[in-house]
């Protein structure tokens, strides 16, 4: 493994590359996860954010580029949004206000500039964002194509601890597996990889790169995600942020609550670890608690099927007659209207 040091740019910090050379033999793919922190509350900047890291990405060579966990619109580490049982305060209603100011509508212009970038430096793209839908967020991951269309979304489908506060569930709709000329892409965000039926469904689609966008930087992370490369037999691509306290604003607009006294601007409050490990269990590059960094490897596509030859979790190594999974993936509403239903049957009778 190799530490690679980037070219000079007019703009913005100067990012590592750590890369692992795949079997020139094989069908491979240039991989690249993206560890760097949101600019918090100022959701223009971080695309334009965005743009620069992948421009770099896509200078080393990257067809696919992951990001962490709602690195557009903010992961709000160490808010409270005034939340107790029976209580919310009037500052943690602002604070929620702010937060819902810098999430994106799916679709909307910050989807379409995405989609740009990505047809701009042609990669397939897999991006963390909080989606605004109305007065509701969701914690989501967009995808998109190396020709600029977006391809949709995966939706967190339980968020953990208080972040249920402030998003919303996702449903069995937007657990997708998107065939690309690069593999097989899917996603699961941070503990959401914790749940067997969750990665059962994604393996049952076929997935052969496993996106996990996280926001736990634990050193046990690693092990859950080598866990599910040998399980799945798949690549499994980790992003997270790394983010020091100076890249959140300051108090007492952010409060950091029940440590911010104990921080400098130069604290880290996420160390990162981002990852790429294959589906034999081998680590090809990373984790890396360093700083923002870039983190790409070579992958084998022909792991894949050696990997299954050993173990195939949903094929040869299934039990049905005794072990099944039924997934409802058809998606779920608060509200129907029969007026609606009743006019798109009339047009359909009359086609």
């Amino acid at each position: 493994m190799a530490l690679v040091p980037t070219p000079v740019v007019n703009e913005g910090p100067l990012f590592a590359e750590v890369e692992m050379a795949g079997d020139s033999s094989s069908s491979t793919v240039r991989a690249t996860v993206i560890q760097a922190s949101t600019i918090f509350y100022d959701t223009p900047a971080t695309l334009d954010k965005a743009e620069r890291l992948l421009a770099e990405a896509a200078s080393y060579g990257a067809q696919l580029v992951v990001f962490p966990e709602a690195f557009i619109g903010g992961y709000p580490r160490g808010l409270t949004f005034g939340v107790s049982i029976g209580n919310r305060t009037d500052k943690g209603k602002e604070e929620f206000r702010k937060y819902h100011a810098s999430a994106i509508d799916v679709p909307g212009p910050e989807v379409d500039r995405l989609a740009a970038m990505a047809g701009k430096y042609k990669v397939y793209l897999v991006m963390g964002v909080i989606e605004r839908d109305g007065y509701t967020l969701y914690c989501t991951v967009l995808f998109f194509d190396s020709q600029g269309h977006y391809l949709g979304k995966h939706r967190k489908i339980m968020p953990t601890a208080l972040e249920r506060i402030i998003w919303g569930f996702g449903d069995g709709s937007t657990i997708p597996v998107y065939d690309t000329p690069v593999g097989k892409i899917g996603a699961a965000i941070c503990w959401e990889n914790r749940m067997p039926l969750l990665r059962t469904a994604l393996y049952a689609k076929g997935i052969e790169i496993y996106c996990a966008p996280t926001a736990d930087a634990r050193e046990v992370w690693q092990a859950s995600m080598t866990h599910i490369a040998l399980e799945g037999g798949c690549f499994v691509l980790s992003a997270n942020q790394f983010c020091r306290r100076k890249d959140y604003p300051p108090p007492p607009e952010y409060v950091f609550l029940g440590t911010e006294e104990d921080l400098t601007p130069d604290s880290v409050v996420c160390a990162g670890g981002s990852v790429i490990i294959s589906p034999s269990g081998a680590v090809l590059a990373g984790p890396n608690y360093e700083g923002e960094a870039l983190i790409s490897a070579d992958l084998d596509l022909g792991e894949i099927v050696r990997a299954k030859f050993d173990f195939d979790v949903v094929g040869h190594y299934a039990r049905p007659e005794i072990l099944s999974l039924i997934v409802k993936d058809h998606p779920v509403s608060p509200a129907s209207f029969t007026s609606t239903s009743s006019t798109s049957k009339a047009e359909s009778s009359s086609k």
